[in-house]
């Protein structure tokens, strides 16, 4: 575990940061690469006058070039946005705001997770792939030409997918395209990406068989499900592919890497990692105090699985907190002891979170749903996308009713413990000698509901006390020097 209490200084003086710095491209190029004359026509066709440009850390390096172009071309004043609140991935509406933009041009990959509150166009790189290896790696991977294959793909490789199916879509009848979809009217993009108007629903069940989910949509032959068909990916391995793996984890995935070259089958166990999340779901089960990390604040209706986690926490029993703090680390987690667990809200590829280094686990809001509903099963479906499991979305689950759920108990498949889930779901009742208790039922007995206040109260250090009127009055004198973790006269 990483080392998150406390740091050496020198530590801190040398060490050494590896930093990446692209190449910047010519001026000449900048205008295929970045979409610079439709980008001006967006933001003159809708007389924007305040542009935010997002970047991701390794396209910083053509930023200003871009921004430059852009308000040469066009009336609108462009802001960069550098470092972005969250995962690049998603577009920071909120640091846009600041600046007063009218409008947002998000570069680079993208989750495409829905944003409402500004305009917004996507803008792809255009990496390169060898179309002739990848056919070839193809071809191997699938040498029974009539298995039903669905391709997806990194969004920056969506320039090539035309004509490798025109390559391979001769050979492969049963061959199914995926396209890139965008939700909501708000959203503008150039190309082949589509719009996906609010009032549409496509699901699975529909009699059209369209897929659309994460940001892409795919039609089946009628008579088959998504279980029938195998899985091939153009892109590097990442947080992307991981997600597609455990949302549709019933069907084999093969993959093509454009910097390798090479393509492989996806051998990552993925019972493996669906057990390593369901182990998760028994430590939140255990868990007394739930910390809710809010990990985006642009996807839509943010708010609203925040509520509903909040609701399903108190219904079991459970103390939940609520908890911005940007970008995560280990030692900014590790601050608050009294949390333990803590569920991320957070667009669906930057979900799944690895917390084998933080001092407690960090699971996804459906896995909270599965530790707190009893009406919601572990099975084989795996939600990465909040969105669905509120009202209305393909998976959601009203949460039981505490009444009829009673005071069940069930035993903890990690401590054996005997755990209640509504041991404190109803109100405080007051009591005589000021202490916040709860009354479970007329048998059982009682329990303290303050969790995070008792545990502060254990603590040897609170922290500074004013104790006021108990400390004379002095003249003012030296102070110490230096910094608070080595002073000089500490040696």
């Amino acid at each position: 575990m990483a080392d998150a209490f406390s740091s050496s200084s020198e530590n801190v003086i040398q060490r050494v940061v590896d930093v990446t710095v692209g190449e910047s491209n010519p001026v000449e190029n900048l205008e295929e690469l970045y979409q610079i004359k439709d980008i001006c026509d967006f933001i003159t066709e809708h007389q924007f006058e305040k542009v935010a440009l997002q970047f991701p850390d390794e396209l910083l390096v053509d930023a200003v070039a871009v921004a430059l172009e852009i308000e040469r071309n066009s009336n609108a004043k462009p802001f960069i946005l550098g470092d972005t609140s969250y995962g690049s991935c998603c577009v920071d509406e909120v640091a846009a705001e600041h600046v007063g933009a009218d409008c947002i041009v998000h570069y680079g990959s993208a989750c495409l997770s829905p944003s409402k509150r500004l305009p917004l166009m996507y803008v792809f790189e255009r990496r390169p792939v060898d179309l002739e290896k990848c056919t070839s790696a193809f071809r191997e991977l699938y040498p029974d030409t009539h298995s039903h294959i669905i391709i997806l793909y990194d969004v920056n490789y969506v320039h090539a997918i035309d004509d490798l199916m025109a390559l391979l879509s001769p050979e492969y009848p049963n061959l199914v395209v995926s396209e890139l979809v965008v939700e909501g009217e708000q959203c503008y993009s150039h190309g082949r990406i589509k719009r996906l108007h609010d009032d549409t629903c496509l699901s699975e069940g529909d009699n059209n068989q369209l897929i659309y989910q994460f940001g892409r949509q795919f039609s089946l032959t009628s008579g088959l499900s998504i279980t029938d068909y195998s899985m091939f990916y153009v892109g590097q391995e990442g947080a992307t592919l991981t997600n597609f793996m455990m949302t549709w984890n019933r069907c084999s995935f093969c993959s093509f890497d454009p910097i390798k070259m090479t393509g492989r089958t996806e051998s990552v166990s993925i019972n493996r990692a669906l057990m390593k999340r369901y182990y998760a779901i028994e430590r939140a089960k255990d868990a007394n105090v739930v910390g809710i990390l809010v990990g985006t604040l642009g996807v839509s209706d943010y708010l609203k699985i925040i509520q509903q986690l909040k609701e399903a926490i108190h219904g079991a029993g459970k103390k939940s907190y609520l908890f911005a703090m940007g970008k995560l680390n280990v030692p900014k987690l590790a601050n608050f002891l009294e949390i333990d667990i803590f569920v991320l809200i957070a667009c669906p590829e930057n979900s799944l979170l690895d917390s084998s280094e933080f001092y407690k686990p960090v699971v996804t809001p459906f896995e909270m749903e599965v530790a707190c509903n009893r009406k919601r099963e572990w099975s084989e479906e795996y939600v990465t996308d909040f969105r669905h499991l509120l009202p209305g979305g393909q998976s959601h689950v009203p949460l039981a009713d505490q009444q009829e759920e009673g005071g069940e108990t069930d035993v903890s498949l990690i401590t054996g413990a005997l755990r209640s889930q509504n041991l404190m779901s109803s109100e405080p009742e007051v009591s005589s000698f000021g202490s916040s208790v709860v009354l479970r039922n007329q048998m059982l007995t009682v329990a303290n509901t303050n969790s995070a206040a008792s545990f502060l109260a254990e603590r040897s250090w609170r922290g500074l006390e004013q104790n006021l009127g108990a400390t004379p009055v002095v003249k003012a004198v030296e102070g110490r020097r230096g910094i608070a973790i080595a002073y000089e006269e500490e040696g």
